[in-house]
């Protein structure tokens, strides 16, 4: 988040959204509270992934972009491991 001069609300509101769309793109049935806490995690995942392969993002839209695919990503392991 700081990297992408996101300041702690403004990661709430974008981790939500992120979450939020992550979820009706995997067809997860998701309440509020944890589309906040995909969103920001999955930014953080997503982030070190991409920073591992050398893609780096930046600002809103980029930490948006990460949240949603690392989110994503979150959705499907969770779903790997129930089954």
């Amino acid at each position: 988040m700081d990297e992408a001069g996101i300041g702690w609300i403004a990661a709430i509101i974008i981790g939500g959204l992120a979450g939020w769309i992550a979820s009706a793109f995997m067809k997860s049935d998701t309440g509020i509270l944890l589309n906040i806490i995909l969103g920001i995690i999955g930014a953080a995942i997503a982030g070190f992934l991409f920073g591992m392969l050398g893609v780096s993002f930046g600002g809103w839209i980029g930490y948006l972009v990460a949240g949603v695919v690392g989110a994503c990503i979150l959705i499907w392991g969770a779903r790997a491991i129930k089954r």
